[in-house]
Formats: C-alpha cells, sequence, structure tokens
C-alpha cells in the first residue's frame, strides 16, 4: 500500500482505508501470481478473479455480481459496449460493493456510511442487508434521482440529507470515518472498493483481449483507474503485452478533469456548484482526481467532456440503434467516443470499448 499525497507504504493492511501519516488516498499494489493463468479461473463475475483481488476475507458477502455483457455494436465490429447495468443493482458500483461490504464483514464493523449521488447508495445498502450490516447514507438533498432513491429505502437505509452537493456528503463522510471510528467508509477513497472495480479489465481482456480505447464516465474519478489498474496488472504479469488508452468523459458541466487533462494542467480546478442531467457524475471535485489523471497519462489517453445535449443524444441514440438502455452518466462513455471520432482523436477501425455504468432504468 502507497500513499500517492506523502509516499507513505505499507504491507497489505484491510484495517487501512487512508494513509495514517497524512489522510492521503491509498494505492494498493498488487502482483499476479505466477501461476495466474484465465484458464485456471473458476466461477463468474468478480470472485472469479479473487486470485488478483487484495486481501483476507473471513466471508464473502456477494450477490453475483459481474460476468456483466460485452455488446459488440451492430454498426461497427470493432465497437463494444459493457455493459453495467446488468448487475445486481443495476450498476458498477456492485463490483467495489463486494469487496468493501465482505472487508468490513471480516475485519468486525456492524455500521457502514457512504456519500452518493445515488448508485453507490443502492449498491451500498442491498449489499449491507445481505450483509446484516447497519447502514447510513449521506445524500444531497433533491438532487438524487428517485429510482436510486427509491433502492435505498427499500433495502432499509437510514438516509441523512445534507444541504449542498455530493461534495457536501463526502466531507461528512470523511469526518464521520476519522473523528468517530466505528463507522466503515464505502465511498470509493477506499483503496479495497477498487479493487473489486478492476475486474472490469480482467472480463473485458478475457474476451476480447486488449482494446486499443477504453471510454470511461468520470465522476468521483475511481473507476477509470480501477480499470487501468487492472489492464496494468496483466500486462506487468505478462498475460498482456501492453494497456489500452483510457480515455475520461465528464459532463461540461462537472468537467474539472478533463479541463485540467486538456489544457496541459497538473490540477484540476474544482466546480463549487457542478450542473448536469447526469447526476451520477455531477461531482465538482472528485477524490480521486490524482489516481484518475495518472491512468489517463500513464497510459497514453485523454479526456473529453460533453454537453447534456451531447450526452441525451447519446441515450437516445444507444437505445434506438443498439437496443441498449443506459442512464445519462453512463453514455457519457458513448457521447465522448462520438466527439473524439468527429476530433480525429480515434479511428473507426480501433478496437473500443465503452463502459456504461448504470441502467436506464435508474
Amino acid at each position: 500500500m502507497r500513499c500517492i499525497e506523502c509516499g507513505f507504504q505499507s504491507e497489505l493492511d484491510q484495517k487501512m482505508i487512508t494513509c495514517p501519516r497524512c489522510g492521503g488516498i491509498l494505492e494498493i499494489s498488487v502482483k499476479l501470481p505466477p501461476t495466474f493463468s484465465f484458464s485456471k479461473l473458476r466461477g463468474r463475475g468478480v470472485w472469479r478473479y479473487s486470485p488478483a483481488i487484495a486481501g483476507n476475507y473471513k466471508k464473502i458477502v456477494s450477490i453475483s455480481e459481474g460476468g456483466t455483457p460485452l455488446i459488440r455494436s451492430r454498426e461497427n465490429s470493432e465497437v463494444y459496449y459493457k455493459f453495467e447495468g446488468a448487475n445486481p443493482t443495476g450498476s458498477f458500483k456492485d463490483r467495489g460493493m463486494t469487496v468493501a461490504i465482505s472487508s468490513a464483514v471480516s475485519e468486525g464493523y456492524k455500521i457502514v456510511v457512504a456519500a452518493s449521488t445515488g448508485n453507490t447508495a443502492a449498491s451500498a445498502a442491498a449489499y449491507s442487508a445481505r450483509a446484516g450490516l447497519k447502514i447510513y447514507l449521506v445524500l444531497p438533498k433533491d438532487k438524487v434521482a428517485i429510482g436510486k432513491l427509491a433502492q435505498s429505502i427499500l433495502y432499509g437505509a437510514t438516509i441523512l440529507e445534507v444541504e449542498g452537493s455530493f461534495d457536501v456528503g463526502m466531507k461528512a463522510v470523511m469526518r464521520l470515518y476519522k473523528d468517530v471510528g466505528i463507522v466503515y467508509p464505502l465511498n470509493s477513497f477506499n483503496p479495497w472498493r477498487l479493487e473489486g472495480q478492476k475486474t472490469i479489465a480482467y472480463e473485458i481482456t478475457e474476451e476480447i483481449g486488449v482494446p486499443d480505447y477504453v471510454f470511461v464516465p468520470v465522476g468521483n474519478a475511481g473507476n477509470i483507474y480501477a480499470i487501468w489498474k487492472g489492464f496494468t496488472e496483466l500486462r506487468d504479469a505478462g498475460v498482456i503485452d501492453r494497456v489500452p488508452r483510457m480515455v475520461g468523459v465528464q459532463a461540461e458541466g462537472a468537467s474539472p478533469i478533463a479541463k485540467a487533462i486538456l489544457n496541459n494542467q497538473d490540477t484540476p480546478q474544482f466546480v463549487e456548484n457542478p450542473e448536469t442531467v447526469a447526476t451520477a457524475i455531477r461531482i465538482g471535485k472528485p477524490v480521486n482526481w490524482k489516481k484518475a489523471m495518472k491512468a489517463i497519462k500513464e497510459s497514453q489517453g485523454t479526456a473529453i467532456y460533453v454537453s447534456d445535449n451531447e450526452i441525451m443524444e447519446a441515450q437516445r441514440e444507444l437505445a434506438r440503434k443498439e437496443g441498449i438502455g443506459a442512464e445519462p452518466a453512463s453514455v457519457a462513455s458513448f457521447a465522448g467516443y462520438k466527439k473524439a471520432l468527429e476530433h480525429g482523436l480515434v479511428d473507426r477501425t480501433s478496437k473500443t470499448v465503452m463502459i456504461l455504468t448504470g441502467h436506464a432504468l435508474k
């Protein structure tokens, strides 16, 4: 484990969520066993890749997440959609939540907490219910899609509404975790959650090999890093010989990372009041921005921002031409791909995967 803020290093410690020295974000370094081979794996979904998932788990809390469809475009045989809406609660968050909740149970926690724009809340509530844990969700008042809020209530979560944006809720979760100490945080600053999300890369590789580009919607910015991390682990183990270029896509009204990348800046200019129809990525101060920018730069990728009109048009086009229904934040990846084609950043002959992070019914 290594802190990306101060450089602190430690052996794997499942109790460690943030840096004990400076409170910064931690990275988990995984070296695959020499015997790792897709042909030796058993089962399906996230835990199929358990040899690659860091940590020791006394109990696995699973709802059969992962193993989502990789759908080939009917219009371009080199283009694929990784449909994470097929997960148990309808989004990619389930991949990370199975690992984070399993970690919380293994470490003896009884109470978990998460800030959310909706999908994390629904996923955390479901997996907490499965594990028999008490969960508190910190949600921005009147800014969570009703379907996601309904899921959280259905699963029995206690909901705490805050005035302001998601970033206000995130600060509250950080305080609860650091000051109270008896609650386990489920947001993506928890590096164990990203261990589950990286399995997207493993599934893509096992099915079609290494794509040239992977387009990922970026909100709190953990997922693009997690997917890149999965590919780099496979490359370092000699399973693959290269890593795809990672392309982060943000909504124009919440695009600090994309604008920093496009302007060759090392630090984003955070957005105090982010606004976009894509509520799942309406985040002005992404906690994992350093990880995301590392993934983009080290993969020689790039970032793009798209307007709300471009997002909604992409949602309609994907549904009506491909028969795939994804929520607005998810189709930011498709909108970004279309824009990249227009600007000559990618070629139609490039093998490309777009991550569709959540279901249209969200």
